[in-house]
């Protein structure tokens, strides 16, 4: 294992690793933030990631995404470089995460369709009211989500804060004893149960709330899009779509959404 830096920024400890050819971001313990495979830097690393990217199964051709949460930065890059219609916003409390994903992570500065705001996404959010067609939902303290981000007032700000037919995609531990609870909230808020998706390793959950649009979505249209996003991004949704029907209402045709 090579350490190449470590450091405190907003009184966490960030380290950047690497080891086996790929990079990896920990914040205040041990927990991997954010990974990239130094061979392919541009590949989305981490299956997580990857399972919050099937909001294009929601959502195709956003507009404009709002991301809470930087990491290194890997998802925003992506969307940045392979989705040249879509602008980025990333919030991100710590400028210390912002200077790691540019030094150790390929990073880009900011131009016309990336925008960095150092801030609290709690406070952030509340502030932009149908600003974005994607809001995705990152924001952890010490291997939890932000309290400030899971309550029923913010996923009230997050409805607010999507365009109709937008979709917020948050990511939890899938040990989390309060997802339910998580949940319980974001139905609240969005009038609809979440869609949820257990990503490849098992280890995170992600859940995606609609802003109106259809209660139920063919799965030969799910399917299609999943192969559109491979041919366009080389993104493997469609192995996604099996947990898709084990973990949400559906029938033989449709996704309940």
């Amino acid at each position: 294992m090579k350490r190449l830096g470590k450091w405190l920024a907003a009184r966490k400890a960030i380290e950047i690793v690497e080891e086996g050819g790929v990079r990896v971001l920990q914040i205040g313990g041990n927990a991997i933030q954010s990974a990239m495979r130094l061979d392919a830097p541009d590949r989305i690393e981490l299956d997580y990631v990857r399972a919050m990217m099937v909001f294009l199964l929601f959502r195709p051709g956003p507009r404009e995404v709002l991301m809470v949460g930087l990491g290194g930065g890997s998802m925003a890059r992506f969307i940045h470089q392979r989705m040249p219609q879509t602008r980025v916003t990333v919030v991100e409390i710590n400028p210390g995460v912002v200077t790691a994903a540019r030094r150790y992570f390929h990073f880009p500065e900011e131009d016309a369709r990336l925008e960095i705001v150092v801030g609290d996404g709690a406070e952030v959010v509340p502030q932009r009211p149908a600003s974005c067609d994607v809001l995705v939902v990152d924001g952890f303290v010490n291997g939890s989500p932000a309290k400030d981000l899971c309550t029923r007032s913010f996923y009230d700000s997050a409805f607010a804060a999507l365009r109709p037919g937008g979709v917020m995609v948050a990511n939890f531990m899938s040990d989390d004893k309060r997802i339910e609870t998580y949940c319980g909230r974001i139905e609240e808020s969005f009038g609809r149960n979440p869609t949820l998706l257990l990503a490849e390793e098992e280890d995170n959950v992600i859940a995606f709330a609609l802003r109106g649009g259809p209660h139920r979505i063919p799965w030969a249209e799910l399917k299609g899009r999943a192969r559109a996003a491979q041919r366009l991004f080389d993104l493997p949704l469609e192995e996604c779509l099996a947990d898709l029907r084990r973990r949400n209402s559906h029938t033989a045709q449709f996704l309940t959404l």
